[in-house]
């Protein structure tokens, strides 16, 4: 269990998720997250000058990205910061906050910068050299599209995995439907305009300007997520399934996206310093993770999840709320069988599901809405988890009081 990490009130901060070969396809995802970090702590009267560590992280290659952390630290103010840049599938926004987290409880920091970012559009084409192959022909891969489609240990594409476990607990389409429209509805709630503003106003950078390519001039405005299609029961019941006698569709998975997210990790001292409403504390209780057998990847959060929760020494029946990376509804739906939680209540307002899954930063931007989430229930435990490349899992348990 950790003791002394907390993440002070709003000092966190995403934009806009966007469905790939959008309007953020034509940016460098490091430089994406200096310049919205810094718009981020800005806004939030966070000197950057006061970190002394930074955790970065990044599952898609970059040009110059060997420079990482470091890079990002520089461009956007902080050049005092040294730290790792990670990569760990969609695990990666938990591996991150695991890593931050470490640094405070340790006593190496007291106040760390957390950044996850990823661009999967226009992902890189990568030439590896093999000397010794016939006539010295080298290998190469489609970093994005060809580890989508293979896992070179289960010998699969990542789709298999879900079917494999719509199998295994007898998911139908019909199930995996109705899950969506359930989180469709849910997403609508986040874009509903209360007196305060609508849910994602809480913690999203919008509108976001978007820079040009060598971030000198504006050339559009996000309002909002950008990508997302309007979801109904008939609609959903028209597509077909991807595989032949399989039971997911187009409309029952999560689709690729670019985007980035960051948060501030402090001991209690500097938590509360920083924090924008002293009132509001925010401790990060445990992290599991977990590893299943191969092509069954939507099983690996039951276990992960079920790890956190030990660690924390709570159970599943005293979460006030749950989010999840669920790139397939199957996810959710095998998840609640074996927890016993009801479905219909994970989620609230929003999941990777609905606004897409730029990888890195996924898992922080619903971390970030199960944080005001439980803000808006007055407190209580969280938990996130999500399933990742390789039939592994992370999950996040924290507290608000």
């Amino acid at each position: 269990m950790i003791e002394n990490a907390f993440i002070p009130y709003r000092a966190y901060w995403c934009t806009p998720f966007v469905r790939w070969q959008g309007a953020l396809s034509h940016l460098h995802s490091v430089r994406l997250a200096a310049h919205v970090a810094a718009l981020g702590l800005d806004a939030r009267g966070v000197d950057p000058g006061l970190f002394d560590s930074g955790v970065l992280g990044m599952t898609i290659p970059q040009q110059n990205g060997f420079y990482g952390l470091p890079w990002l630290c520089g461009l956007l103010g902080a050049p005092q910061v040294s730290g790792p840049t990670i990569a760990q599938a969609c695990a990666t926004s938990a591996r991150v906050m695991a890593c931050a987290a470490d640094e405070i409880e340790m006593g190496r920091s007291q106040c760390v910068l957390a950044v996850t970012t990823d661009r999967t559009s226009n992902g890189p084409h990568i030439y590896y050299p093999a000397p010794d192959a016939p006539g010295g022909t080298g290998l190469h891969e489609d970093w994005v599209l060809d580890n989508f489609s293979y896992d070179p240990l289960a010998e699969c594409d990542m789709l298999q995995t879900a079917e494999n476990c719509a199998k295994r607990w007898q998911v139908s389409l019909e199930e995996q439907n109705a899950l969506v429209m359930r989180r469709y509805e849910q997403y609508e709630d986040a874009l509903a305009n209360k007196e305060d503003g609508c849910f994602q106003d809480r913690y999203m950078l919008r509108p976001l300007d978007v820079p040009d390519a060598g971030f000198r001039k504006t050339i559009a405005s996000l309002q909002g997520d950008e990508g997302i299609h309007t979801t109904t029961r008939e609609g959903l019941e028209k597509l077909k399934p991807v595989k032949d006698g399989g039971t997911v569709t187009y409309g029952t998975q999560t689709y690729p996206a670019d985007g980035s997210a960051g948060m501030v990790i402090a001991d209690y001292e500097k938590a509360h310093e920083l924090s924008q409403d002293t009132g509001v504390e925010i401790r990060l209780i445990s992290f599991g993770q977990s590893r299943v057998e191969l092509a069954m990847m939507p099983a690996a959060p039951i276990h992960a999840a079920t790890d956190a929760l030990v660690t924390a020494g709570i159970k599943i029946g005293d979460v006030a709320a749950i989010k999840s990376h669920n790139p397939f509804a199957v996810n959710d739906i095998i998840f609640a069988r074996e927890t016993g939680v009801d479905p219909e209540y994970m989620n609230n307002f929003g999941c990777s599901l609905i606004w897409g899954h730029p990888q890195g930063p996924t898992g922080m931007r619903a971390v970030i809405e199960l944080i005001e989430e439980l803000v808006m229930k007055g407190g209580g435990y969280g938990l996130f988890h999500g399933c990742a490349a390789g039939d592994t899992a992370m999950a996040v348990v924290l507290k608000v009081s």
